[in-house]
């Protein structure tokens, strides 16, 4: 598999899986380059960059729907959870409200595709909590080193999730944010569990393994899951998603940032 890296003028990394991959009982076949980006992941920022303050919004929202229908993210200023679903925008607030985004809000970090189901795999006969699924179920992955669009609808048991509120400059890192956030738990909810599986290679970008968010069929009701209860036998849809593009910020304080250190241990305790 070829390995192609693309630096825009300032603005955009872009990172190509490029070729056919070929797993365990299907073959994804990627599209050619000039096709529309059916298969890319497109990301604004990095995560640790978020870890470590920069929270000013980048890019509109508006323009993220441009590049996929489905993903999560947060809002300028870390105002809340951002969940894409069927091409709508929603932001899940710390005072427990879920509402449209408007097109002209920014974001200083999101991940988004355009999903389409690749592989279908079911849970196990019983049910897990948020940890569980997350073994079990990576260890059930075609390929660990790819890329892939989570999404499960069912009714929950019961989902934990949180947001924090906006903050103010000189903006904490999100460890010291994510000391603000409030918690909310859902029992008996049916909704949409939105999200993605990253590999380890690319833990300075994104979040390694899962990183899901919740939204209720009824939009009233969202977050980013710190924990759930996914019933027995939940079928859990993949879109496995071979191409990275990553549009990085050229304005505010991401330029003078130090993104050098090592920062997958405490994104670990934030994401709990």
């Amino acid at each position: 598999m070829n390995y192609k890296f693309f630096l825009g003028i300032g603005v955009a990394v872009a990172i190509v899986f490029a070729g056919v991959a070929v797993y365990t009982g299907f073959t994804k076949h990627v599209p050619a380059a000039n096709t529309p980006e059916r298969d890319t992941l497109y990301q604004v920022s990095t995560i640790d960059a978020l870890m470590q303050g920069v929270y000013n919004g980048d890019v509109t929202v508006g323009e993220l729907k441009k590049h996929g229908d489905f993903g999560i993210g947060t809002f300028d200023k870390l105002d809340g959870e951002m969940i894409v679903l069927d091409g709508q925008v929603w932001q899940a607030k710390s005072d427990g409200t879920v509402s449209s985004a408007m097109d002209n809000q920014t974001t200083p970090f999101a991940t988004v595709t355009y999903f389409s189901t690749d592989i279908r795999q079911n849970t196990t006969d019983r049910a897990m909590n948020y940890s569980e699924f997350s073994t079990v179920m990576a260890a059930q992955l075609p390929s660990q080193n790819m890329i892939y669009a989570v999404k499960i609808h069912n009714t929950f048991p019961s989902v934990t999730v949180r947001a924090i509120p906006a903050q103010e400059q000189p903006y904490p890192n999100l460890t010291v944010a994510s000391k603000e956030q409030q918690v909310y738990t859902f029992t008996n909810i049916t909704g949409t569990v939105v999200g993605f599986y990253t590999p380890t290679f690319l833990k300075d970008l994104d979040t390694q393994g899962y990183h899901l968010h919740f939204l209720a069929d009824d939009h009233k009701r969202g977050g980013h899951i710190l924990d759930m209860t996914v019933p027995a036998d939940s079928t859990v849809q993949y879109d496995v998603t071979p191409y990275f593009t990553m549009a990085l910020p050229t304005s505010g304080a991401f330029a003078g940032t130090n993104l050098t250190a090592d920062m997958s241990a405490a994104l670990a305790a934030v994401e709990q």
